[in-house]
């Protein structure tokens, strides 16, 4: 994974940022602002290591997954559908400027959205986009326990 980290660095990957409440569905969280709670501004280095770490998926995007506010965050949001994955956390950085900066800050990553698999930073849009090609974000996700939605299409098309 680090590998595709650094490939997506040279090739500038694009990120985006979702934002959503811990414990909370991401179709529930969408819309809300506020940045991460507790001791220090929401750009501080443990306010961030808190939001990265609240869930095995995490993303900070422009807008929410019902309503990207870039492509490149649409494209992630897609990538994650079409892998069937639905429960992740999502941080809205448009919401929260300290946010928004601080995520920048943590991962040493330009741009947004990011993507956090397991506390892990990934990468953004371009590395989400090259690992979902390559059959890389199956393999991830089920380290999590997540099953992708597209083993069980391919299943579906060896019937036919």
């Amino acid at each position: 994974m680090r590998a595709a980290v650094r490939t997506g660095w040279r090739i500038g990957a694009a990120a985006a940022a979702l934002r959503s409440r811990a414990g909370r569905p991401l179709s529930q969280a969408a819309g809300e602002g506020g940045g991460a709670e507790g001791g220090g501004g929401s750009g501080s280095r443990e306010a961030v290591e808190r939001l990265v770490r609240e869930h095995p998926v995490v993303v900070f995007m422009k807008g929410s997954p019902e309503q990207p506010l870039c492509g490149f965050s649409n494209a992630v949001v897609q990538i994650l559908r079409l892998h069937g994955v639905e429960d992740y956390r999502a941080h809205d950085v448009l919401q929260d400027p300290d946010l928004r900066q601080g995520i920048k800050n943590y991962s040493n990553w330009p741009t947004i959205p990011q993507v956090y698999l397991n506390g892990e930073f990934v990468g953004g849009c371009d590395i989400l986009l090259q690992m979902h090609q390559n059959g890389d974000l199956v393999e991830e996700l089920k380290k999590l326990g997540i099953r992708s939605a597209l083993l069980d299409a391919d299943k579906d098309q060896e019937k036919k």
